[in-house]
């Protein structure tokens, strides 16, 4: 539901000064509150850098440039073969061949929504969405390798490394006269649903929902835990349908039942056979 309130932030904010105060909301009072988390400073940055910076700059660029809801919540799903390809490239992660096949079905059915939903979106922020996608891949592999003992204070830590950054871009291609236009109208009442679209994305999407896909990514390996990244787009899909009035089509509720379908038998290959997966985190952190 988080690409709802990102199309809400985005009908007041610019894209970037959009991320930029997405990360500030949630980076001023973890500095101020939260402890910092034991982990290399080097997989802290990464973290911010691929989850913070990368995937959002492009999705939220994108998405102001066009992209529609529900085909956004698709298409960032990218990160899932990323995240497994980078996973058994760098990390040199085993994939069963059970829980290949699983991936494999789940990324055919988003190609089957995607090959219904492209039309309503140019090539330019189709490929700036899959460019998320990849850095949201990259932050993922950061914080698997960080291995934080409490997620949620990595998740929140990692935001104080966008702000500066995004806050910057914004002023060189957004420029000063539009940042200031945007807020100083931030508190009329035509601004209220991006307000809330911010703070849904800065507290539910952001420090819960990021501190869970945390904790997930350090108890199981890349290669496990990325697929279920590919439910996100059967949300999104549905939120914006009911919202916006995106309907899907047959087929494409034929390629959300095939994402469900593969994730599913992912899940039941872990459940079967939880040793060859599971058992390195462990024994690593011993």
């Amino acid at each position: 539901m988080n690409f709802l309130a990102i199309h809400a932030s985005l009908e007041h904010f610019p894209p970037f000064l959009c991320a930029a105060l997405r990360w500030t909301v949630i980076a001023i009072p973890t500095v101020m509150f939260v402890p910092r988390p034991k982990v290399a400073t080097r997989w802290l940055v990464g973290y911010g850098v691929g989850f913070g910076i990368l995937q959002f700059t492009f999705l939220y660029w994108a998405m102001a440039e066009g992209m529609p809801v529900g085909l956004a919540s698709l298409v960032l799903q990218s990160s899932a073969p990323f995240t497994v390809l980078l996973g058994a490239l760098l990390l040199r992660e085993r994939i069963s061949a059970i829980a290949l096949i699983g991936a494999v079905i789940a990324v055919g059915g988003l190609a089957i929504v995607g090959s219904q939903r492209a039309a309503g979106a140019t090539a330019w922020p189709f490929l700036l969405t899959v460019a998320g996608g990849f850095g949201w891949a990259l932050g993922n592999l950061a914080s698997r390798q960080a291995r934080p003992q409490n997620p949620l204070h990595l998740t929140l830590w990692m935001s104080i490394v966008p702000p500066i950054p995004m806050f910057a871009l914004s002023l060189l291609v957004e420029g000063p006269d539009r940042i200031t236009r945007a807020m100083a109208t931030s508190l009329r009442p035509e601004a209220v649903p991006a307000l809330l679209g911010l703070l849904y994305t800065c507290l539910l999407a952001t420090a819960m929902a990021g501190g869970i896909w945390t904790w997930l990514l350090r108890e199981h390996p890349a290669s496990s835990v990325a697929p279920f990244s590919m439910l996100v787009p059967v949300t999104g899909l549905t939120t914006a349908w009911l919202v916006l009035g995106e309907q899907p089509n047959a087929i494409e509720i034929l390629g959300a039942a095939v994402v469900i379908g593969g994730v599913l038998m992912g899940s039941l290959t872990l459940r079967r056979h939880p040793t060859p997966h599971l058992k390195q985190p462990v024994t690593t952190r011993q």
